[in-house]
């Protein structure tokens, strides 16, 4: 059974390293079994697995950062989650990014159903606008690997979007330091933030990253975007945890994936915790040599 997505990431993604910090939080991950929800006080009981670095195997009530999300967790769920540690004086618990690995209720359909990246699943052909305003879709890169991640550039997080886009750059710079590897592989960092992401802005944000604002500066790496009807089916598809606040902040999980030359998925990695070196890896063996 495919896992869905009940709260996306505005602090962290969902495989947030345990004991990863940021400036308000430290976070650890959890997995256990729902015991009871409390709507009226946005509680669930957690039977949980021991928490590295925090605390030890045990039953124990937690209070949900997003209350609304307690009606849409039954006893028997098996979930996993970041526990919220503030770093202030008063210190609070909460519980954020969850994930139901496994349905007590079979019968309940969520509102979204999100799709894990497989190996060797194909790859529906969606379609975007790039930075220069052209069309492009994703069949067009058959015959090359593509290497796919979701951002905005208003994120303010600095282990978010601009870590992932950090990251993009480096595996571009090693790329273009073997022409014939370079040749076989396309970045592409899609927004899902249309309303503020114009062709002009992501022309701008990604000169930054690249470093360049040569006419030939985006021939292996495209910032691209779409109508938010497509882009929340590229969001389902690439397991994406996506909403828009009505504050105008988006609330978003992380998401990456390598596909194949054959226009299949070749390796998925979920969260900000794997690293240039290990996608360069999986490039080199997509392409038949060890790197």
């Amino acid at each position: 059974m495919a896992s869905f997505c009940l709260a996306g990431c505005h602090s962290t993604p969902v495989d947030a390293p345990t004991g990863q910090t940021d400036a308000a939080y430290t976070i650890y991950h959890l997995r256990g079994k729902v015991i009871s929800s409390d709507t009226a006080h946005g509680l669930v009981m957690i039977d949980h697995e021991a928490i590295p670095g925090f605390m030890e195997a045990m039953t124990m009530p937690y209070q949900l950062k997003d209350p609304g999300i307690a009606s849409e967790l039954h006893p028997g769920d098996v979930i996993t989650a970041d526990v919220l540690v503030s770093k202030t004086s008063e210190q609070t618990v909460l519980l954020d990014h969850i994930v139901v690995v496994a349905q007590a209720k079979p019968d309940y359909k969520p509102a979204v159903q999100y799709h894990v990246p497989q190996p060797g699943d194909a790859v529906p052909d969606f379609r975007l606008k790039n930075q220069d305003g052209r069309t492009l879709h994703l069949a067009q890169f058959r015959g090359k690997a593509v290497l796919i991640t979701f951002i905005y550039t208003r994120c303010p997080l600095p282990n978010f979007c601009p870590l992932v886009t950090r990251n993009f750059a480096a595996i571009n710079r090693q790329l273009a330091s073997d022409p014939g590897l370079y040749a076989k592989v396309h970045l592409l960092s899609v927004s899902f933030d249309p309303d503020h992401d114009t062709p002009e802005r992501l022309r701008d944000y990604g000169e930054g990253y690249i470093g360049s604002d040569a006419k030939t500066a985006f021939s292996h790496w495209d910032f691209a975007t779409g109508p938010k009807a497509d882009l929340k089916k590229m969001a389902e598809y690439f397991d994406v945890g996506l909403s828009y606040n009505a504050d105008g902040t988006i609330t978003h999980t992380l998401s990456t994936t390598l596909i194949g030359p054959d226009g299949k998925v070749a390796a998925f990695y979920a969260g900000n915790d794997w690293t240039p070196a290990q996608v360069i890896a999986d490039i080199h063996k997509l392409n038949g040599n060890a790197g």
